[in-house]
């Protein structure tokens, strides 16, 4: 059954200008260290494209978690970003990683999996996510 879908779409120059205030800590507080060195050493050159698309699937994931406790009638509890990592398998597929209160809500809120599709092309990256409950037991 599926608990919750996101989605999100990022304007790569905008956030690419984001990126760049180095007076910010949006950086370090938002991606994961391996997100970071992903993203420094992808073979486009290009690591504004793969955070934005990462970012992308951190906002997506919160609005699916939201979806999902509106359909169960429970209020969300603040997430950070931080809390979500975008993680590549061997053949380079994306998959999320939770942690912290992201993993305590997606625990409560019985899911069992997190799809994660994620695009760039041009001027836009975008991430869709879905939560899904498996088995007999979903309301």
């Amino acid at each position: 059954m599926i608990l919750g879908v996101g989605v999100d779409l990022v304007d790569v120059p905008g956030f690419a200008e984001q990126l760049a205030d180095r007076a910010s800590t949006f950086v370090e507080q938002t991606f994961s260290d391996r997100e970071r060195a992903y993203a420094d050493q992808a073979p486009s050159r290009e690591p504004e494209r793969h955070l934005a698309a990462r970012y992308a699937a951190k906002e997506a994931a919160l609005k699916a978690m939201d979806a999902a406790c509106a359909r169960a009638g429970i209020q969300p509890p603040r997430v950070a970003l931080g809390e979500i990592e975008v993680l590549r398998d061997g053949r380079g597929r994306p998959s999320l990683g939770l942690s912290g209160a992201a993993a305590a809500l997606a625990t409560a809120l019985g899911v069992d999996r997190v799809h994660l599709s994620l695009s760039h092309d041009g001027r836009s990256a975008i991430a869709m996510v879905v939560l899904e409950r498996l088995g007999a037991d979903a309301p």
